[in-house]
């Protein structure tokens, strides 16, 4: 169905079934199986179907949406609505640049099923249509967590031990020491996936040399990457490697053996986003106080303040242009972005959510009340680098090449050069389509 389509229905619906959905009609859903769980899914689809009794549908939870989506695409067997999200997502902007996606406009001009005198889109904290646009006023995306990232750790070991968080490269590498000597790592990450890492690092880079720096990155301007910032970024972070306070063997980790090994107490720190409190519960001992702070700072000549978070709305949910029923997918996507779904999932997978006021008067886990708390200290210093304009490069080369240089198989002075190198060779692809901060 086309975006004008929806949008007809939109008006001549105005309140129970905006999009005309018709409940005979199958809806099949496709989520990424990941940290955040699909339970929140699940229970927007018992509402679904409360509204429309005759509904029949299909659920699949998959850890590879590229592998299974993917090759439906081309199609008329697409799924109906697609949350395009992890290690194995598809890069919604070729997407969108290729017409596969439908128009999520007339989604978020529909009434909220909470209140019909506002709309879906009046709901949302900011940025969250802008995320799902590429280069026009379309909508490709809806993204329906809002993620804080960070470095983690357990406020109880800190407390045992006497210890304070650094707000300073010379504090941490001075605490690192420490727990090296109680026998602690400082550092570990899941290296099997080392763009965890551009997570802290990005709002470091900011910290040191300014928002600008991650601007030019993002517009893929020359010698961006080669800016004073990145590089001092850059060696601190290799400096935790070189000095062993980066745990043995992270290299070769994957996400969950990583943050295993970090609620067990064998390190000190972890960058990661706000779910991680919700994929650790099965390894957390009582008594952790998982804690979320913003990425270390480097010395009192910083450009900006402590306080500089990464921070963004995610969990990227798609419509596929050919898929057979983008009225019910519309329609459900509108039922997860009431409060009563949207606070569900806020609690039951320790995130944020993209939708207003979801979490007021709730009593939060350690983990989400602290990235709450650190969003609220951050105010203008939250920062939401463009990383999904250039998926195959951020994703695959850039992010291989830091975790190159953490593992100390390259430099950093050469982590520089071959990431500019291939951000030069992005820009000058005319098969890429180029997107640019105003």
């Amino acid at each position: 169905m086309e975006a004008q389509e929806m949008a007809t229905h939109a008006t001549e619906n105005p309140t129970d079934n905006p999009f005309g959905v018709r409940d005979s009609d199958a809806l099949e859903v496709v989520v990424f199986d990941g940290g955040l769980g699909d339970r929140y899914v699940l229970d927007a689809e018992d509402r679904y179907r409360a509204a429309y009794p005759g509904a029949h549908i299909t659920h699949t939870a998959v850890p590879d949406i590229r592998a299974v989506v993917g090759p439906r695409l081309d199609g008329d067997d697409a799924p109906d609505l697609v949350d395009n999200t992890g290690p194995g997502s598809l890069p919604t902007a070729a997407l969108a640049s290729d017409g596969r996606l439908t128009d999520l406009r007339p989604l978020l001009e529909a009434p909220s099923c909470d209140d019909p005198e506002r709309s879906v889109g009046e709901t949302l904290i900011s940025g969250v249509a802008a995320k799902g646009r590429f280069g026009g006023d379309e909508v490709w995306a809806l993204n329906y967590a809002f993620t804080a990232f960070g470095i983690w750790y357990s406020q109880q070991l800190l407390d045992e031990h006497g210890w304070s968080y650094p707000r300073t490269w010379d504090e941490m590498l001075a605490l690192c020491e420490e727990a090296k000597r109680a026998g602690i790592a400082g550092f570990t990450y899941p290296g099997v996936h080392p763009y965890y890492l551009q997570w802290t690092l990005y709002p470091f880079i900011a910290k040191i040399g300014g928002t600008d720096v991650l601007r030019s990155i993002d517009n893929l301007e020359p010698n961006a990457w080669r800016h004073p910032a990145v590089l001092a970024a850059f060696e601190a972070y290799h400096e935790l490697a070189a000095r062993g306070h980066v745990l043995a063997g992270s290299s070769e980790l994957d996400h969950i053996a990583a943050q295993t090994a970090w609620t067990e107490g064998k390190a000190l720190f972890l960058p990661n986003g706000t779910w991680v409190e919700k994929e650790t519960r099965d390894t957390t001992p009582p008594g952790f106080r998982m804690t979320v702070s913003p990425p270390t700072g480097l010395d009192e000549h910083d450009a900006l303040p402590f306080g500089v978070v990464w921070a963004q709305v995610g969990e990227a949910y798609v419509i596929p242009r050919s898929a057979r029923n983008p009225r019910g997918a519309a329609e459900l996507l509108r039922l997860m972005l009431g409060r009563r779904s949207a606070r569900d999932f806020a609690l039951g997978s320790s995130s944020l959510s993209c939708v207003r006021g979801a979490l007021a008067g709730a009593d939060l886990p350690s983990g989400l009340a602290s990235a709450d708390a650190m969003l609220a200290a951050a105010g203008d210093l939250v920062i939401a680098p463009r990383t999904d304009w250039y998926q195959t490069l951020n994703r695959e080369v850039i992010a291989g090449l830091i975790g190159e240089m953490m593992a100390c198989r390259i430099t950093p002075a050469e982590a520089v050069r071959r990431i500019q190198q291939a951000a030069d060779e992005t820009a000058r692809d005319p098969e890429i389509k180029k997107f640019r901060h105003p």
